[in-house]
């Protein structure tokens, strides 16, 4: 028997609208501790796939009759196997396509705004992993910033639009996720920036991202100031667009500050992290609207499904900048923190130029939450 099957880009619209939807998660306990797919309105069950092997009596009754239901499990044909049963049983459910593996890599484009003297900036919501990455277009041009290893979407992306990528920054060395950057920049013949205290290991050529830098895309003329903040690594580097977007990387987020151990180097760098974030933030336009490189949680979506807020506002709410004790900041930044990212160490590398994983490996390398901010 068929059964329906829900994509990620159908399962990215429901969490935008924030509809109710039931999910029966068949991964071990383990996995679906670690990480899972993430609603407002959602409700979970559970149940190893293993557990069900000889049925699907016992979960019956713990199924709504007035939700609508979704099996997901690691790579799909677990899911599909445990939804068949289901709707053997007289159960209308669905599947999710391509399981966690495939929720992992969706990259879902949201317009953030037009441009002064012609323009627009994309943000692309990486929805089951917490990034995000952007895209700038302006009069045939386009640049993209904190880009994913899925540069088919960006590709994609900008043939729809009609525009040539000319320029791939990196706002720092990503830890948690591997960088497409370099790769697109190989095949569009594009220029590719990384702030050098960033790259003092890397193994390619690059474009120094340096502070005060500025980089025009299309005949408009849009500036990229680069606002070097050290804090989450050495060389993080902030960018102000257009005199009202400020795309923070991974020094600020939404609901909490950057962490800065994933080089090892916690103690030497919360300094900078305070002083980028408590000084050099202080600096800029209130007004200026923040992009960050992560999201945590699907909270701080907006109703259109993008992740942004005024500075002015962050300095208000967010916790990570409203600690007057620099003590005590310090202990915030660098004890309790969340676990490190999997694999962070080898995704860095990759990252470095290093190492070149398989695909398959790199898939497996990035699997699992966000983990880039201050809890």
């Amino acid at each position: 028997m068929t059964v329906k099957k829900m994509t990620a880009t159908e399962m990215t619209r429901k969490i935008f609208d924030k509809q109710s939807l039931f999910i029966l998660d068949v991964r071990t306990e383990d996995a679906y501790r670690d990480w899972k797919v993430e609603g407002v309105n959602f409700e979970y069950l559970n149940i190893p796939y293993f557990d069900l092997l000889d049925g699907v009596e016992d979960i019956l009754d713990h199924l709504p009759q007035d939700k609508e239901v979704v099996v997901v499990c690691a790579k799909e044909g677990s899911s599909v196997m445990v939804a068949e049963m289901l709707s053997e049983a007289g159960k209308d459910v669905s599947y999710l396509e391509g399981g966690m593996k495939a929720w992992s890599e969706h990259l879902e484009p949201v317009k953030i705004g037009d441009l002064q003297g012609g323009g627009e900036l994309y943000q692309f919501v990486r929805i089951g992993k917490g990034c995000l990455s952007y895209m700038l277009v302006s009069n045939g041009e386009a640049a993209i910033i904190d880009a994913t290893r899925m540069t088919e979407v960006f590709a994609r992306f900008a043939d729809e639009k009609g525009v040539e990528i000319k320029h791939v920054f990196d706002t720092h060395l990503h830890a948690d996720h591997i960088s497409g950057g370099r790769n697109i920049a190989e095949k569009t013949n594009a220029t590719y920036w990384l702030p050098p205290k960033d790259a003092e290991e890397v193994t390619f050529a690059y474009q120094p991202l340096e502070d005060g830098s500025k980089v025009t895309i299309g005949n408009a003329t849009i500036d990229i100031m680069a606002l070097y903040t050290p804090g989450h690594t050495i060389g993080s580097t902030s960018f102000v667009i257009d005199q009202k977007y400020l795309l923070s990387g991974d020094i600020l987020f939404i609901d909490s500050i950057g962490r800065p151990d994933l080089a090892g180097k916690a103690e030497d760098w919360v300094k900078d992290l305070r002083e980028s974030l408590y000084i050099r933030y202080k600096e800029l336009s209130e007004a200026l609207i923040v992009l960050p490189a992560h999201f945590m949680i699907v909270a701080e979506l907006n109703e259109d499904g993008s992740v942004a807020a005024r500075l002015g506002t962050l300095f208000e709410e967010n916790h990570g900048l409203n600690v007057k004790d620099e003590e005590i900041f310090r202990k915030m930044v660098t004890e309790n923190l969340p676990p490190q990212p999997n694999a962070y160490q080898q995704i860095r590398e990759t990252n470095m130029g290093k190492i070149t994983p398989l695909e398959e490996e790199q898939r497996e390398m990035e699997i699992g939450p966000n983990r880039c901010a201050v809890r």
